[in-house]
C-alpha cells in the first residue's frame, strides 16, 4: 500500500515514522515533509492547502490511502476535494472542521450537544467586547475564533491584561470574532478520538505543556512537550469523557447531516477539588492529531495504524482493536530563538547524530531545512520535538533531556519541567 501523508511537522514525521513500520505499507509519501521527514518517506514539494495539486499527486502517484496532518489543510477543503475524488482520505469535512477552525461554530454545537463546557459570549467589534470585559472583569478567556496556530488564547488574569490581549486579537490576528469564556480551573488533559462517523476509538491520553517557561508561565504556545499516559484522569475518566464530551458531538454533527470522520482531539480542563462528573469541561476542540501529543502518543502505539486509518477513511467496516506498550514517553520540544513572538530562522542545528544515538529516545523535525551548504537549519517556531521512552515517566524523561541535551542551537527554548 501507498500512503500520502500531508503536512510537514513533527506530527507529520511522527506519522510517517509509525507508517513505515506497518507490514502492509510499500511506500510513504509526504507533501511537502521536511529533511528529518525524508529519512522515512519521500518527500514532494507540494504545499499543505494547494488542494488541486495533492489531488492530482494522489491519482498519478496511485495512493491508496492519505492522512491529513496540519488543521490548514482540513479548513482548506482538501479531504472534501479527494472524496469527490473517491480517493480514500483521513480526516473531517471542511464543514465539520469548524469544530476547530471556528470557536464559535464548536461552542454552538457543544450546547446542542450537551457536551460539558465554559459558558460564553461572541463578539465581532472591540468595542462590544471591551464593554463586555469592562463589566466581568478578570479572570477571563479570549479567543480568536480562527485558527491561530496555538496563539489566539489569552487567558486574563488581571484586568489591566486586557487591552494588550485586544490589540492582539484586533491588530496581528485579525479576529472577526472573538469568544469571551468563564475562566475554569484545574489541570488540562488531551483526550483524542479516532471516528469514522457513526463511532469512536479512544486514543492513549496525554497532556501537554503549553507555556513557554517551566512552572506553566510565559506564553502560549503550539505546546512545549507532551507525556502519554497522563496521571490526570483515570480509565473510568476517559471512558466518561467519551460518552459525554465525544459521542455526542460524532452523534449530532451526522443529525446535522455534516458527519465527523477523523480525529477528535478534546482540550479539557479537569477540577481538582470538584467531583469528576461537575469538574471535566470541554475547553476546545481540535479535528486533527494533536502536536506534540501525537509524537508521544504514537511511539506508545503497537497495532498497526492503517487498520485505523483504513476504518475512519471509510475503507474498512472492521473497528480495529488498538495495542499499547506498558512503556511511558515523554516529548520535549526545543523551539527556534525568539520563539513565539518572534522565532528566529537560518539558524544552524548540530549534535543530532550524537542525540539519535541515546538510547530509547526517537527524534521528530518540525521547523527545520537544509541551507545552501546543506547544513541543517531553522525555519523558525518549533523545532525538534525529542521522544523518550522508559518503563516509569522518570526514566522517559531522563532519556528524552539526555538526547535534548546533545542538540545545539543557539538561543534555543526548551523547558526542563516536562512529565514532572
Amino acid at each position: 500500500m501507498r500512503v500520502l501523508v500531508v503536512g510537514s511537522g513533527a506530527r507529520e514525521h511522527a506519522i510517517c515514522w509509525r507508517l513505515k513500520a506497518s507490514p502492509v505499507v510499500t511506500e510513504v509519501l509526504c507533501a511537502p515533509g521536511n529533511p528529518g521527514i525524508a529519512a522515512v518517506a519521500t518527500c514532494l514539494p507540494v504545499g499543505v492547502t494547494a488542494v488541486d495539486e495533492l489531488v492530482a499527486l494522489a491519482r498519478q502517484r496511485d495512493v491508496q490511502l492519505t492522512v491529513v496532518g496540519p488543521e490548514a489543510a482540513l479548513a482548506a477543503g482538501l479531504v472534501d476535494a479527494f472524496e469527490r475524488e473517491q480517493l480514500p482520505i483521513v480526516g473531517p469535512s471542511q464543514v465539520a472542521a469548524q469544530l476547530e477552525s471556528s470557536k464559535s461554530f464548536a461552542k454552538e454545537v457543544m450546547v446542542e450537544a450537551e457536551v460539558p463546557t465554559a459558558r460564553y459570549e461572541v463578539f465581532t467589534t472591540r468595542a462590544a467586547l471591551e464593554e463586555y470585559c469592562s463589566a466581568r472583569g478578570a479572570p477571563l478567556v479570549l479567543k480568536a475564533d480562527g485558527l491561530a496556530s496555538g496563539k489566539g488564547v489569552f487567558v486574563i488574569q488581571d484586568a489591566r491584561e486586557f487591552p494588550a490581549a485586544l490589540d492582539a486579537l484586533f491588530g496581528p490576528l485579525k479576529a472577526e470574532r472573538v469568544v469571551a469564556e468563564d475562566f475554569l480551573e484545574g489541570i488540562e488533559v488531551s483526550c483524542i478520538f479516532a471516528s469514522n462517523g457513526l463511532d469512536v476509538i479512544p486514543l492513549a491520553p496525554a497532556h501537554d505543556y503549553k507555556r513557554l517557561f517551566d512552572k506553566d508561565e510565559g506564553p502560549n504556545t503550539g505546546g512545549m512537550g507532551s507525556v502519554c499516559p497522563t496521571e490526570r484522569i483515570s480509565a473510568q475518566d476517559l471512558e466518561w469523557i467519551q460518552e459525554h464530551c465525544a459521542r455526542p458531538i460524532i452523534e449530532t454533527m451526522r443529525a446535522r447531516g455534516t458527519p465527523f470522520k477523523g480525529f477528535l482531539y478534546a482540550g479539557l480542563m479537569v477540577s481538582q477539588t470538584l467531583p469528576r462528573k461537575e469538574g471535566i469541561k470541554v475547553l476546545e476542540y481540535n479535528t486533527r492529531l494533536g502536536d506534540p501529543e501525537c509524537q508521544s502518543i504514537l511511539v506508545r502505539l503497537v497495532s498497526d495504524p492503517v487498520e485505523l486509518f483504513r476504518w475512519m477513511s471509510g475503507g474498512s467496516t472492521k473497528r480495529p482493536d488498538l495495542s499499547w506498550t506498558s512503556r511511558v514517553s515523554t516529548c520535549v520540544v526545543v523551539a527556534s530563538d525568539g520563539y513565539p513572538e518572534a522565532p528566529a530562522k537560518g539558524d544552524r542545528i548540530s549534535g543530532l547524530e550524537l542525540a539519535h544515538l541515546v538510547p530509547d529516545t526517537v527524534i521528530f523535525h518540525a521547523g527545520t531545512t537544509l541551507d545552501a551548504a546543506g547544513a541543517l537549519v531553522t525555519t523558525g517556531g518549533r523545532t525538534l520535538s525529542v521522544v523518550g521512552v522508559g518503563e516509569s515517566s522518570a526514566e522517559a524523561r531522563a532519556n528524552a533531556y539526555k538526547a535534548v541535551d546533545l542538540i545545539q542551537l543557539r538561543g534555543r527554548r526548551v523547558r526542563r519541567d516536562i512529565g514532572i
